[in-house]
């Protein structure tokens, strides 16, 4: 890479928009701006175009703990001194004031360290309302004391797009080193979406560093290095899977509709005027494949997978949940088009209307951001949630809107615990299928659910290996997993109660059943008619 294209490469700002909503609000005079960015430079240098754009010009002047003003290096260690700089300025200086990582010092945990900073940047608000000087706070977290709530106006700087991406890569390596394009190229720049410039431009100068080029071999390792981000975060894991809608046994009327819309990110649905789904909201007990679905769906449509642990969303520090799902959303809009697996999120939004989530209100405000983002986003990220004790979610959460679609996932029907079987005896023995009766395993399966069937068959092989000699040990039968079977009380005999809360709650919510059940349907709309 020469110095110029390094140049290029570091300098390169395609946020004009960003540019233009700056100047806007510098030149309306708001006091306090909060960038919230996972790196300093692109913003420095955005900053820097507004500074220069500006009519008349505007100073820059930056500052940080260890390093002080850029300008002299005064004030290094001491906040109040920075902030009392501002406030004796001269005033008719027209001035971009730019304080980095001040977010150790606003948060209200540390009260007795962060009131005086936060009385003084209230003061400097409102003293810089009658000049045109201008605070910016950067950091990569955002933590908004509640007395500052009304003073700054918080902006989010994204991660790169595909076209910023695809310029970086472009422009960042010389044209002979480039040995990628067309399909190539733009999976490429697909895996890019979700990490920062700096771990693209990382990723590239490896590659140029162990091969002298870049190619098709760099993309497993963006995926890895992507997979690394996002684990980082300890918010979304991204998942690997290779389940298709094969590895599912029954549930027909889901896979239709996976099925139906297997092209609906693409660019030709978009010409045709399809807008992006939302998501569905799978229903039903565990066990019976919710997780599964959520996998294969994304596997059918070709698209990442992160799973959000709903649960990983609460922090112990103020604000610190909020900053989360503020992240959570950035980082999946970013590597959009994408599946967004919401695990077990009863679990985390039960009983929240009720109050007696006992967190001062923070589940609230965290599923209040959550469902208005599920309501109002734009990008291409299919929500996938699962939930076995859906009737203590808030009705916010299942009106129309929120979803596409909500299937209720029943234990399987007869025909549909044949199907378990098979799937699982052919990932096992291949070879040996036709051997097992699937018929009489089915019919001795009543209740089970999807997972108990797997468990059972692998009972049956830890029975047949256990009783076996080493190096004469017999293959497990049909007649291994029956006994395996009758050592097996299902769930369903425990949670009968359950089982038909939730059949009565798909009738009265409308769910559609994820199984070709006519007993389940008509049992369904009995319950409507009651």
């Amino acid at each position: 890479m020469t110095h110029s294209q390094r140049s290029d490469f570091n300098s390169y700002s395609p946020h004009q928009d960003l540019v233009e909503q700056l100047d806007l609000l510098i030149r309306a005079r708001y006091p306090l701006l909060y960038i919230v960015a996972a790196e300093e430079e692109p913003v420095e240098a955005v900053l820097r175009q507004v500074a220069v754009q500006a009519q008349p010009a505007r100073k820059l002047l930056l500052w940080d703990i260890v390093c002080g003003w850029e300008d002299s290096g005064s004030d290094k260690g001491s906040l109040m001194g920075a902030l009392s700089r501002i406030g004796k300025a001269d005033v008719e200086e027209v001035a971009i004031f730019v304080l980095r990582d001040l977010h150790p010092f606003l948060n209200s945990s540390i009260s007795e360290k962060s009131a005086p900073i936060v009385r003084a940047l209230k003061n400097l608000a409102r003293e810089l309302k009658r000049n045109r000087k201008t605070i910016v706070l950067l950091s990569h977290t955002l933590a908004l004391p509640p007395e500052l709530v009304q003073e700054i106006t918080v902006i989010d700087f994204p991660l790169p797009t595909a076209q910023e991406i695809d310029y970086l890569i472009s422009q960042g390596i010389a044209p002979e080193n480039l040995k990628i394009s067309g399909l190539s190229k733009e999976q490429l720049v697909k895996a890019c979406l979700g990490l920062s410039r700096t771990k693209i431009q990382r990723i590239l100068a490896k590659a140029i560093a162990a091969k002298e080029q870049v190619n098709e071999t760099d993309i497993v390792h963006v995926l890895e290095e992507k997979k690394q981000a996002i684990r980082q975060t300890e918010i979304l894991e991204f998942f690997t899977t290779q389940d298709s809608l094969k590895s599912v046994g029954g549930l027909e009327n889901l896979k239709l509709w996976v099925r139906m819309r297997q092209g609906v990110f693409t660019e030709e649905a978009r010409r045709f005027g399809i807008p992006n789904p939302k998501g569905v909201l799978l229903v039903g007990i565990q066990g019976t494949g919710k997780s599964l679905s959520a996998k294969t769906i994304a596997h059918e449509w070709r698209l990442p997978l992160l799973r959000l642990d709903s649960g990983r969303l609460f922090g112990g520090i103020v604000g610190e949940s909020e900053n989360r799902t503020r992240q959570m959303i950035q980082l999946a809009e970013a590597i959009a088009p994408c599946v967004l697996w919401i695990d077990e999120i009863d679990k985390a939004f039960g009983n929240i209307t009720s109050g007696a989530d006992g967190d001062s209100g923070t589940s609230r405000r965290v599923f209040g951001s959550l469902i208005t983002w599920m309501q109002e986003k734009t990008a291409p990220v299919f929500i996938v949630a699962t939930a076995n004790n859906v009737q203590i979610l808030p009705a916010e959460l299942l009106r129309k809107g929120r979803f596409d679609e909500i299937f209720f996932l029943n234990l399987p029907t007869e025909p549909e615990r044949e199907e378990i079987f098979k799937v699982h005896l052919q990932r096992l023995r291949p070879n040996r299928l036709r051997e097992f009766d699937l018929s009489l395993l089915a019919r001795q399966t009543k209740n089970f659910s999807g997972a108990e069937i797997e468990q059972v068959v692998i009972d049956g092989m830890h029975r047949a290996f256990g009783q076996g000699k080493p190096g004469q040990r017999q293959d497990f039968t049909t007649e291994d997993i029956i006994m395996a079977i009758e050592e097996t009380v299902p769930l369903a005999a425990i949670a009968h109660h359950q089982i038909e809360a939730l059949k009565r709650w798909a009738a009265e919510a409308g769910a559609r059943t994820a199984s070709k059940d006519v007993q389940l349907t008509e049992e369904l709309k009995r319950y409507t008619l009651q």
